[in-house]
């Protein structure tokens, strides 16, 4: 049963560059223009008028782009639940200009390892996230660390969160790598990995959704019964201003806005894209967990019933349903 038909969430590219060079992540390859202010104005207009709730403002790395501050500013102000991921390298400098304007904000870190982590980032950042953890606390802050889980860092989970996050009373999120294209990201979990995983996921304040668990061990997506509501669930919009479906690591195809997003994304076209969602071939076994996650909230089947516990104690921890309320 389908519980919204509405779109709920805008991942917006504001760049593909980036000044890391993750192992992980192919993103930082490619050549970027940056989003425009005249654009961002007109597609949040867009985005509320289609019912769009949370803009994720993503990359690359988002706080490249110098009117980052500005975008989020905008769409706070219009009501979105915003959010940006950073590896913590322009946090410090940026802080002020960004206070009380990210309602999810999310410090990247896979390892309590100053070594480890910086070389798995390819670059040396570690230092700088432990630097946005102090500076975002002094501003009253509540970030997040967003742990990636490989088979290689999953014994480093315990000192993180005994180490950093519990001390500075952060949330951990778990975020259970994922393949795409021809990106390596090593073996996949076990079982008994999952398992721990889970059990780990139960902790105070630790968030694990636990439908990304149960996705892998039904062997991800299937396009014969397919969980992914990606075209329908998200809309990608790229930094060169285009609408991108069904998903960014997919992106078969994409539309020039040109100003027009309301009529671009209720067209026959993107209609017909949109019942292709977790259809396509290449849809077959995705993890993805960005596209998974919104997937679950819409429609009640197993994954909405696993995904829902740990989402409660997210959202109630963060206080981020406060934002939904009519005022």
């Amino acid at each position: 049963m389908r519980l919204r038909s509405k779109p709920v969430l805008c991942n917006y590219y504001v760049t593909y560059r980036c000044n890391a060079k993750c192992s992980f992540c192919d993103i930082w390859e490619k050549p970027s223009p940056y989003i425009t202010r005249e654009d961002v104005a007109q597609n949040l207009r867009d985005l509320k008028r289609l019912g769009v709730q949370v803009i994720d403002f993503t990359g690359g790395e988002p706080l490249l782009h110098r009117e980052i501050d500005v975008f989020l500013r905008m769409a706070h102000e219009m009501g979105f639940i915003t959010t940006l991921t950073t590896n913590g390298l322009l946090y410090p400098k940026l802080a002020d200009r960004l206070k009380g304007q990210v309602d999810m904000l999310h410090f990247s870190l896979d390892s309590a390892s100053k070594e480890e982590h910086d070389t798995g980032r390819g670059i040396a950042c570690y230092d700088f996230v432990m630097e946005s953890i102090d500076v975002a606390k002094r501003l009253g802050e509540r970030p997040d660390i967003l742990f990636t889980v490989f088979r290689d860092n999953l014994d480093q989970l315990e000192e993180v969160y005994q180490k950093i996050t519990q001390p500075n009373k952060l949330m951990l999120i778990i975020n259970p790598a994922f393949e795409y294209n021809e990106v390596a990201v090593g073996e996949r979990l076990t079982e008994t990995e999952l398992d721990y995983l889970l059990a780990f996921g139960k902790r105070k304040g630790v968030y694990l959704n636990d439908g990304f668990i149960q996705l892998r061990r039904d062997g991800g997506n299937h396009t014969a019964d397919p969980v992914c509501k990606a075209a329908s669930t998200t809309l990608v919009i790229s930094p060169e201003n285009e609408l991108v479906l069904p998903c960014y690591h997919l992106g078969t195809k994409s539309f020039p806005i040109q100003g027009k997003l309301h009529e671009l994304y209720l067209s026959q076209e993107v209609e017909e894209l949109k019942r292709q969602e977790g259809r396509l071939p290449e849809c077959e076994g995705c993890t993805i967990n960005c596209y998974m996650q919104p997937s679950f909230a819409v429609e009640v089947n197993k994954y909405f019933w696993k995904a829902l516990p740990s989402t409660l104690k997210y959202n109630l921890e963060k206080g981020t349903w406060k934002r939904l309320l009519p005022f």
